[in-house]
């Protein structure tokens, strides 16, 4: 044994020698004064007082007693803990329940929002976007760019970056491979630097140049068979023999999972100050702010709005620090999420507190022995703090480890389109916060339950005999008050379930304008089209691909568009309105008359073919759809939405017209309206139905080096994939497809709505749960305590329904206040996602009625159990028992 030991042992019996000897010269002191021995040993007790507490004063003097208290406390908390068994499991899984829920919401908030991104110094990394008088937020055009580039002193780097899905061979095997095309000062705003290899050289970033690339890890790893020898590595992007120059560090994916950069001076820039081509991304001077950047660029945005005037549409300039650009669309649902489990975890901890409050009772007599023996008020508090504390600490243990299985399922049915979900885990951080959540609860839970104890009012519980009634009707006051908290804080878990409920219900109630059954899709990422031949060689790849694919066993219509409605949205601009006859004007009369409102309009720009409508059920509704004379060199063919010919020829047939629409592809020959067709809702179900121009494919192939193809199938339209798969490989075994079913991107469209209505409405089940239980607990309990009264009211002549009525009114009274709470607190939090709900406002009165109705009936049938089983209650047995 140490020597510490024995040196407080020592102490232990000179503390006890001291304490007999001057009780016995207070003995004899007394004895020579008269006293009987009796007498004077029991007068020397007296006039020294309680010895244990004069042997707690010394050893606090003697200093590191804390620690033995502690051990002592700890000690006797755990066989307490074992002693009740039943209670300590449910208290420990409820609290487990909270723990583990708020861990994991919290692992996915500090992932995605709160983790620095894994640069050097990001947070001197902003986002740029251009912001237009109406305060839209755009891309950049390269012009205003390069203005910005040059203009700019408050930025140490500044680089556009754009990102796509590209089909890319010359690996293991084909790959369809998200491919980043950045400038100059990419890496450098990026702080990034190869590990293997090199960066791009001055010579690689100039237009003409031979094309060359940077790789992941992951993508040299994979598919380059992680050689160190990159002199001979070629690839073939965009169908260019691409050199791989260097492999950037493990776990770099920016943009958008990047796993190959290439250098954007390979394209020469675009001169229109109006194509918002390209995202900007930017690196802080050491020493300046951020306010000092926002307005220095605001400022130059300006000036270049006032130097060119209608032929710039840029207005002003936004700055954002990266991660916040990366985040901001999900801060809010997140941090709703956060708050939902919040109230979650305060409901499991008013549970325990419950437990605890019953447990207390029990713990009477005992309680009021120890304060009769001298433990004083801060002794008790510190051993209900201890057992607190135990009781958290394994719930919290239990928390954690239900979280790391929780995160994983988080990060399994959470929407693909989350950023940063690749970091979401439960980190160090994490494990932090867990353990301080867990602390936090202890204290809360030690602190209420000792001040209970405390009180005053179970002292006289010894003098009672351990029965005393006395605090019985504070402690049910405290129960009530705890359940109508958590009912409150239940019915706003409900109300936010129920909103997003029903908004789902309205998502799925619209019309999306075409349909999804029996429908095969395939994206296809081809190379561009850069000349007449290229576009030829498209148009004879997609017809040759329609007529085999219409040669699958039970495929019927087969067609395809450069953009599917639900994945993403067609790109949009401004055309131009031509009068009958009216010739193309010179270039530079035609950007005049592009400044014209008269004569343009805004509109979605879709390539597609004459299969694509018929096949998705979108209906023509005037003139025709594209044929066989709609050939490179006829006249080009557009068709319409309903919406765009409601716009610009409200009761007037809008077959004819002319629409220079060359902006989007570079194509300016005029497109002649040959038919309308039917709205659809191309970019979510819940944005309008925009404005759309259809253009065919055989004459304007640009636009279609990402092309979906649907297939419309009379049976199962998984069944067919596989043969297209095998078409595809054998007409171009460079561009590996990616299929599903149209059913699988519909569902796929609506993820992010469903994981936040899953998450909300567990949380709300839950806390319904818990309330249930609560409420259930607190009656019981006080049917238990009263039942002395009751079997005194029964035997005085008391029926059975005036117990009934007695018991059951103190539930009811709860409920009432909770559920008004309640929705006072509903009102006011609801607001907050608002940008979360469609088709149904945030203070819903049919949500809410309906949730109020729901938990006032679950309130009853849970007070009603226990006041049922007070009116069962026998007087002789009840009062025999006292």
């Amino acid at each position: 044994m140490s020597l510490g030991f024995w040196r407080r042992k020592r102490r232990e019996q000179d503390l006890e020698q001291e304490i007999q000897s001057h009780l016995q010269m207070a003995v004899r002191e007394r004895i020579e004064r008269g006293e009987s021995a009796e007498e004077a040993r029991h007068a020397a007790h007296r006039e020294l007082g309680n010895v244990g507490l004069i042997k707690e004063a010394t050893r606090e003097a003697w200093g590191w007693t804390w620690w033995e208290r502690l051990v002592q406390d700890l000690g006797y908390g755990a066989r307490l803990l074992r002693k009740n068994r039943a209670f300590s499991l449910v208290a420990i899984l409820t609290l487990a329940l909270g723990i583990g829920a708020a861990t994991a919401i919290f692992s996915v908030v500090y992932g995605v929002l709160l983790r620095p991104l894994p640069y050097a110094r990001p947070e001197r990394i902003v986002r740029l976007w251009e912001v237009s008088a109406q305060g839209h937020q755009m891309s950049f055009a390269d012009p205003n760019f390069a203005d910005i580039h040059a203009q700019s002193h408050s930025l140490r780097g500044l680089a556009e970056y754009a990102s796509w899905v590209q089909s890319v061979s010359g690996g293991s095997e084909p790959t369809r491979t998200p491919v980043a095309t950045v400038s100059r000062d990419f890496f450098l705003v990026m702080g990034i630097e190869p590990v293997l290899g090199r960066g791009f050289a001055v010579e690689d970033q100039r237009f003409g140049a031979a094309p060359v690339a940077l790789v992941s890890d992951a993508f040299w790893r994979r598919y380059l068979g992680s050689s160190t020898d990159l002199t001979r590595t070629r690839l073939t992007i965009e169908n260019h023999a691409t050199a791989v120059v260097g492999v950037l560090p493990r776990g770099f994916s920016f943009p958008e999972d990047a796993e190959i950069w290439t250098p954007r001076e390979l394209e020469a820039p675009y001169p229109s100050r109006t194509a918002h081509n390209w995202r900007v991304v930017g690196r802080l001077r050491d020493g300046i702010a951020l306010s000092q950047a926002r307005a220095e660029i605001a400022g130059i945005a300006q000036q270049l709005k006032r130097q060119y005037g209608k032929d710039i549409e840029m207005a002003d300039a936004a700055v954002v620090p990266l991660r916040e650009a990366l985040t901001g669309d999900v801060r809010g649902a997140l941090l709703i999420l956060l708050g939902g489990v919040g109230f979650l975890l305060l409901i499991a901890c008013a549970n325990v507190v419950n437990l605890l409050l019953a447990q207390l009772t029990v713990r009477e007599g005992e309680l009021a022995i120890r304060a009769a023996l001298g433990a004083g008020r801060r002794r008790l508090i510190r051993q209900f703090l201890t057992e607190s504390l135990l009781l958290s600490l394994s719930g919290g243990a239990l928390g954690v480890l239900a979280a790391v299985w929780g995160v994983e399922a988080l990060v399994a049915k959470a929407p693909r389109d989350l950023p940063r979900l690749g970091e979401v885990a439960v980190s160090l951080p994490v494990l932090f916060f867990a353990l301080g959540l867990t602390v936090a609860v202890a204290a809360g839970l030690g602190i209420l339950t000792a001040r209970r104890a405390t009180s005053g009012e179970l002292q006289g519980a010894l003098v009672e005999g351990g029965r005393a009634q006395a605090g019985t009707v504070r402690g049910q006051r405290l129960g009530r008050v705890i359940v109508a908290a958590q009912l409150a804080m239940t019915l706003v878990l409900l109300v936010g379930a129920g909103l997003l409920g029903r908004s789902l219900l309205s998502v799925l109630a619209v019309d999306p304008g075409f349909r999804t059954e029996q429908v095969a899709t395939m994206n296809l990422a081809l190379p561009g089209v850069d000349s007449e031949a290229d576009g030829h060689r498209r148009v004879r790849f997609l017809d040759e691909l329609f007529a085999r694919l219409r040669g699958i066993p039970g495929v019927g219509e087969v067609g395809g568009s450069a953009a599917l409605p639900l994945v993403e949205a067609p790109p949009n601009g401004t055309f131009l309105l031509l009068n009958p006859g009216e010739v193309l004007p010179r270039m530079k009369d035609l950007e005049r008359l592009f400044h014209d409102s008269t004569r343009t309009g805004d509109a979605d720009f879709c390539v597609a073919s004459a299969g694509y409508f018929p096949t998705l059920g979108i209906p023509l509704l005037r003139g025709r759809l594209f044929d066989d004379r709609d050939t490179m060199e006829a006249p080009h063919a557009a068709v319409i939405s309903q919406a765009l010919a409601r716009e610009k020829w409200p009761n007037q047939d809008p077959l004819g017209r002319a629409i220079e629409f060359g902006n989007m592809d570079g194509d300016l020959r005029v497109l002649t309206v040959v038919g309308v067709v039917g709205d659809i809702r191309a970019k979510s179900l819940e944005a309008l139905p925009r404005p759309t121009v259809y253009v065919n494919y055989r004459q304007r192939p640009r636009k279609t080096w990402s092309f979906d193809v649907v297939m419309r199938a009379k049976a199962d339209p998984a069944a067919v994939l596989a043969a297209a798969r095998s078409i595809v490989r054998n007409l171009d075994p460079t561009v590996p497809p990616s299929l599903n079913t149209f059913r699988q991107v519909f569902a796929r469209s609506l993820q992010t709505r469903r994981f936040h209505l899953i998450l909300l409405g567990s949380f709300a089940g839950t806390a319904l749960l818990l309330a249930l239980i609560g409420i259930y607990g607190v009656m019981g309990y006080a049917v238990e305590r009263r039942t002395r009264e009751v079997g005194v009211r029964m035997a005085l002549g008391a029926r059975a329904g005036d117990v009934l009525r007695l018991i059951l009114g103190q539930g009811v009274l709860a409920a009432a206040v909770g559920v008004a709470l309640g929705v006072g607190g509903a009102v006011v939090l609801t607001r907050t996602m608002q940008s979360l709900l469609f088709g149904v406002s945030a203070t819903d009165p049919v949500t809410f009625a309906a949730v109020a109705l729901l938990l006032a009936a679950v309130a009853l049938l849970a007070s009603y159990i226990p006041a049922r089983r007070a009116t069962r209650v026998d007087p002789l047995v009840a009062l025999r028992s006292e």
